[in-house]
């Protein structure tokens, strides 16, 4: 331990003690379109959790970060930093380069292994951003420490891995969340409020297209290993994919019961698709298409297609995000009474400008996380909800290789 502490003074004595470890530099009522949620779409703030491991209301959440060969780690750390009584005081990577510029660069200790930094750091929460085939071991590791966990989707490379996590957090009585932030933007939330008032009628299709980038940014983020399947799970779908399935089952407030996938493969040098389709039946008749993928044109503004629709018996709406924009324009048009003098209508939102993965939202996620965390209660987004968008995922692929529907 005295070790220890003087590495922590002196980072560069590290190499010296031939140690590795050490481098310092509110919920809506429910509508017509609604049922008995299996999710709640904003704050669980009245269920009680049996957390073991409690932290006081004035207290600093000490937060560690197990992984860095990822896209998000530094882009998390200026919502992380705008959070008051949060504190990022490690971060773990078996790359050394990698693991040692973070840690510089953010006055943080770095350690080459994960497992030292939780036996080391007295942690709250840990945000695990690796190969999501290695999420499952880290996750149970840092549970059985009482550490709460905020793990990057889709969560695991498989839905048999997810469930072991929620088992394992169960049992400790510590908090589990993914970042399923776009329910946190105002946009979204507008959709959902026209969808619960029945301004669009009965549901009846939808459509979620996601194309963001090219595989060579992974290359250039440090996570190759996104390209392989063993790593990874698979293609967009399990990476971006999710995104929209967790964000259509919160909207319809429903879950899927039938898909039908359809994968495409454009690369010759990795074992992913670089495309997948699918099309989803809930289980109230809505059916929603999806388009996901790693395709996207170079000139391409911003590099990223994103586009969002619901069409019902009585209205439709759409909106094409501009990731992490502020300026955004919903487009309604509804037959119901309350629409009579403007049945069109182009509503226009300018969101707060904030710097970091998504912006704004990404800091209210993380503030009603640690009010979670504080208060005991159910985070707004939970494991529930990560292995619900998994399975949808792992029911895609099987039907993409099989050629046939697949119930869940």
């Amino acid at each position: 331990m005295a070790i220890h502490k003087q590495i922590r003074a002196n980072p560069r004595d590290a190499l010296k003690h031939g140690l590795r470890a050490a481098l310092l530099p509110g919920q809506d009522e429910p509508g017509p379109q609604s049922r008995q949620p299996k999710s709640n779409p904003d704050n669980l703030r009245h269920v009680p959790l049996r957390y073991t491991h409690t932290i006081g209301a004035m207290n600093t959440l000490s937060v560690g970060i197990v992984g860095l060969c990822h896209l998000h780690p530094r882009s998390y750390m200026p919502i992380l930093q705008a959070v008051e009584g949060m504190k990022v005081v490690a971060a773990a990577d078996a790359n050394i380069p990698v693991m040692e510029a973070f840690a510089r660069d953010f006055s943080i200790h770095g350690y080459s292994n994960w497992r030292e930094m939780i036996e080391q750091e007295r942690l709250d929460l840990a945000l695990l951003f690796l190969p999501h085939a290695e999420c499952p071991e880290a996750a149970i590791a840092c549970a059985e420490r009482g550490i709460h966990l905020l793990i990057e989707k889709p969560m695991a490379a498989s839905s048999e891995g997810l469930r072991r996590v929620i088992a394992a957090v169960e049992k400790a009585g510590v908090a589990l969340s993914s970042s399923y932030v776009w329910r946190y933007h105002p946009v979204a939330r507008q959709m959902k409020k026209f969808v619960q008032d029945g301004a669009l009628g009965r549901i009846v299709g939808c459509e979620g297209r996601c194309a963001a980038g090219r595989l060579h940014r992974y290359i250039d983020g440090n996570a190759r290993w996104m390209l392989t399947r063993a790593s990874s799970g698979g293609g967009p779908m399990y990476n971006l994919g999710v995104h929209w399935i967790d964000l259509y089952r919160w909207l319809l407030d429903d879950e899927v019961i039938e898909v039908l996938g359809k994968n495409v493969k454009i690369n010759q040098e990795y074992d992913i698709e670089d495309n997948s389709f699918a099309l989803l039946t809930f289980s109230r008749g809505t059916v929603l298409a999806l388009d996901i993928s790693y395709t996207v044109p170079d000139s391409y503004p911003y590099g990223r297609d994103l586009f969002l629709a619901l069409r019902g018996t009585a209205g439709a709406l759409s909106w094409s995000p501009s990731f992490e924009g502020v300026k955004e324009t919903l487009f309604v048009c509804s037959d119901a009474g309350e629409f009579a003098s403007a049945p069109r209508r182009h509503i226009n939102f300018e969101l707060q400008s904030h710097p970091g993965y998504t912006g704004i939202l990404g800091v209210h996620f993380l503030k009603d996380l640690a009010h979670s965390i504080r208060t005991r209660t159910a985070p707004a987004i939970t494991g529930e909800d990560g292995l619900r968008a998994l399975e949808v995922v792992e029911a895609i692929y099987q039907s993409a290789e099989t050629g046939r529907a697949v119930r869940l």
